[in-house]
């Protein structure tokens, strides 16, 4: 019998017993948080994990018992530069590592920011859109054919994906006021999208993709957030809960937060994840959009999962980035 995971799992659960010797694995965003520990669980299983960032002095510090449970555990941990706000970087990582031609099992789109305020990324695209969704579908689809038949790719998005669909009619908020929170679910409801397309184009050699929410973990993600603004929403949430007679929300930890990523990536099976959302070790379920959910419930919003909505995307962003795929 297979074994059940839930919200409270952590990377050390859903990989107990599971060898990955053998297995190249790259994770993007290894300076902090959930890179960190998923690089880190992979390669104390045995993986050999590349890791990105851009700042690769602090991913050095951030990483170092990645490395002591590298070599403790017959793994290999070694770090690239990239920059998913300037494609420049992102072409010049991709190309250096088609260059070398040492394929991957699994790429782990991990990298992401929230809630930033209003700026634009180096190519003059609204930044948390153009760093989390256009730099990675530049980045992934250039390293594509390194991907092994029978490979994966992981797309980080978020239950922040509810926030908002994708706006491929104003995606840089040229006629649309600026909220922090609905250009970063453009870009959670993108990395989604994208996970779909993907899997549709690169399913027959075997390739599939998948999306993971991480669930609400306290990491430099939430740099950018007000203090009050986030003691509000957690007093709206318990209070909620309490109402329902449960108890108060609890954060995830670091460890329980990765753990949908690893198990996504090189624990569950092909056809279970495919094309899906996923979250607290699962693949999720759609939620009508007439149908109110929290934060903290579980669900996907269709409009997240819609074929036609992911061919639109895309198109729009091959035509953004100047580059077909």
């Amino acid at each position: 019998m297979a074994n059940v995971f839930g919200a409270t799992s952590t990377t050390d659960d859903v990989l107990s017993g599971v060898n990955l010797k053998g297995k190249r694995i790259l994770v993007t965003g290894v300076s902090a948080g959930l890179g960190v520990e998923t690089a880190r669980a992979l390669a104390a299983h045995g993986a050999q994990v590349v890791g990105a960032a851009r700042d690769l002095d602090k991913a050095g510090v951030a990483t170092a018992q990645v490395r002591k449970d590298a070599a403790a555990g017959g793994g290999s941990f070694e770090m690239v530069s990239l920059d998913l706000a300037s494609l420049a970087s992102v072409r010049a990582c991709a190309d250096a590592l088609l260059a070398k031609r040492q394929p991957f099992d699994v790429v782990i789109a991990n990298a992401g920011i929230m809630a930033t305020p209003f700026g634009h990324t180096a190519d003059g695209f609204e930044t948390q859109f153009g760093t989390n969704h256009l730099g990675h579908f530049v980045f992934v689809n250039r390293i594509a054919p390194l991907i092994r038949a029978g490979g994966r790719l992981i797309s980080l998005s978020s239950a922040g994906h509810r926030y908002s669909n994708v706006d491929l009619d104003d995606p840089n908020f040229e006629r649309t006021a600026y909220e922090p929170f609905v250009a970063y679910g453009r870009s959670k409801t993108a990395n989604i999208l994208f996970a779909v397309a993907f899997d549709r184009r690169h399913r027959e050699r075997g390739v599939r993709a998948a999306a993971v929410h991480p669930g609400g973990i306290l990491t430099e993600l939430s740099r950018y957030l007000d203090p009050g603004h986030t003691q509000a929403i957690l007093k709206q949430i318990n209070d909620q809960l309490a109402a329902e007679g449960k108890g108060p929300f609890e954060f995830k930890t670091i460890p329980q937060g990765a753990a949908t990523s690893v198990w996504a990536g090189v624990v569950a099976r092909p056809d279970e994840v495919g094309g899906r959302y996923c979250e607290n070790c699962h693949a999720a379920n759609i939620v009508p959009d007439d149908v109110a959910i929290n934060v903290i419930s579980e669900g996907v919003r269709g409009y997240a999962l819609d074929p036609a909505n992911a061919e639109a995307l895309w198109h729009k962003s091959e035509k953004l980035v100047g580059e077909s795929f």
